[in-house]
């Protein structure tokens, strides 16, 4: 029996019937602006998994009905989008995808009483917190844990970091916890600049203050477009035999389509595998190429798995969103695409990372 066969048939609520009222589920993400390809990847494994549900028969006899609003990195836009959720009759969301939308809507959905469930939010000011948001991914305590080991390694000494703000409940809780970690183990932030995505005055004044500082690595804290343009320039600065890494937030597929052989050497850490074997995953990566014409990154993995898990708890508890949390964080562990995982009490998760580094045009683990 294949995988993804045998994850269907481990759902003993997906059983077929004629279709019914549906479950509203939201999907809230950045779908347009400069984070799109993040945004756009956890749409496409959320849509696949609601198809994959309704095509097995729904939960409990009924199909799902996915909402999908459009956060735009605009922590104004996700607040009007959550309301209108909410107001829509959703009973959960999906989402977000950035640190800055969670922390933004986290009012809002708490004083809705609708769980959410993000793909890859992952800034530790969100974790350890007894709420309506809960998470599908590793917290960035994990990431860099296993980043700074690995920059050391390679030699790294004398770091450079560039952050973006205007993801910043991401970036400086992924800069503070980094440069913490990595002071242990000798290793000294020598300059940490800043900028804000789309801001040419602020993409200059930081990169003017990493080349001062001529470091031996440069981490950058940023979105995979802003990842590729900073690279580029910081070796057109002089930086070329600098190491480089990212934070997974710019390690999508975007890296490599804009960046070409600049970001060739650039590591991220993930909790996604590009050269999984399993059977369920590469049915889903097969299916997933065929309808978007694009490879699937950890944030297409991580919302179906998202979803799959949302329609376990609805499956045990039904409508409530009181029992629908209480289903999720008792309920699991859960079968992944690639990994079986599960939610602590406080709706955080475990996932196993690895260091994955571009290398001749595609992203490779190497440790």
């Amino acid at each position: 029996m294949r995988r993804r066969e045998a994850v269907l048939a481990a759902l003993p609520w997906l059983a077929a019937c004629s279709p019914s009222t549906p479950w509203r589920l939201g999907l809230l993400a950045g779908i347009t602006g400069r984070t799109a390809d993040l945004g756009a990847a956890a749409h496409h494994g959320a849509r696949l998994a609601v198809d994959d549900i309704n095509a097995a028969g729904g939960v409990a006899g009924r199909p799902l009905a996915l909402h999908v609003a459009d956060d735009a990195q605009n922590a104004d836009t996700a607040r009007q989008a959550v309301r209108r959720l909410a107001g829509e009759g959703v009973i959960a969301v999906v989402g977000p995808v950035t640190s800055g939308m969670a922390e933004a809507i986290l009012p809002d959905i708490n004083a809705a009483a609708l769980v959410t469930v993000s793909p890859s939010a992952t800034t530790t000011l969100l974790s350890g917190q007894d709420d309506f948001f809960l998470r599908a991914c590793p917290s960035i305590g994990d990431f860099v844990a296993v980043q700074v080991r690995d920059d050391h390694r390679r030699g790294a000494r004398r770091v450079a970091i560039v952050l973006d703000l205007s993801n910043q409940a991401y970036s400086s809780d992924w800069a503070r916890r980094y440069a913490e970690v990595a002071g242990r183990l000798g290793m000294a932030v020598v300059v940490q600049a800043t900028m804000r995505s789309g801001d040419d005055a602020s993409y200059l004044q930081a990169t003017a203050a990493v080349l001062a500082a001529r470091p031996d690595h440069v981490l950058l804290i940023c979105s995979a477009v802003d990842t590729a343009r900073l690279v580029q320039s910081l070796r057109n600065g002089g930086l070329g035999a600098a190491r480089w890494s990212t934070s997974s937030w710019g390690g999508t597929e975007s890296l490599i389509q804009l960046g070409g052989a600049t970001v060739e050497g650039v590591r991220t850490p993930q909790y996604f595998d590009r050269d999984d074997r399993s059977p369920a995953y590469l049915a889903f990566a097969s299916r997933y190429r065929e309808r978007f014409a694009e490879p699937p990154g950890f944030a297409s993995v991580s919302a179906y798995d998202a979803v799959q898990a949302l329609a376990h708890g609805l499956a045990r508890a039904g409508t409530g969103a009181a029992a629908l949390k209480r289903a999720l964080l008792e309920g699991g562990p859960y079968i992944g695409l690639q990994e079986s995982w599960r939610f602590d009490a406080f709706g955080d998760s475990r996932r196993k990372l690895r260091v994955a580094e571009v290398i001749h045009g595609r992203f490779q683990v190497v440790g």
